[in-house]
């Protein structure tokens, strides 16, 4: 019973060790990000974009996304699982299906855009909206 016990709590401590790091992020992307949020507060997590264009989409990090709603609202994805080598030659690519929203646990994929081959995946988790108090 006891080298049961002691099995459970070893496997319980090794799987919150399993934490990934959080992601660097340049100073320049960090300037970025920081520019997109400046004046807003963080609203509750939302599962679904209301709108969303891909053009209005800027990389933070290899796990964060955020969504440019016009001027007044961002939107800020915490990717489930890293979406590595966006940017450059390589480009995230979304399908929605029924009403055309992007929502959490849809699953996007990095591809190749000269070999069109996918590079990898990740998984959107919830939407935070921030907007500027009052709006």
């Amino acid at each position: 019973m006891r080298g049961i016990l002691l099995l459970v709590t070893g496997c319980l401590l090794a799987s919150c060790a399993n934490v990934p790091p959080a992601p660097e992020r340049s100073a320049s992307k960090q300037r970025e990000f920081d520019q997109l949020l400046a004046g807003k507060v963080a609203g509750p997590p939302v599962s679904c974009l209301p709108r969303y264009r891909s053009n209005d989409m800027v990389v933070i990090d290899e796990r964060t996304l955020a969504f440019k709603d016009g001027s007044r609202r961002v939107y800020v994805n915490q990717m489930q699982g890293g979406c590595g080598n966006l940017g450059g030659p390589y480009t995230l690519v979304t399908k929605t299906y029924g009403n055309g929203e992007l929502c959490r646990g849809d699953i996007g994929q990095v591809v190749d855009l000269h070999s069109h081959f996918t590079v990898g995946s990740c998984v959107f988790g919830d939407f935070v909206p921030y907007a500027r108090p009052g709006a």
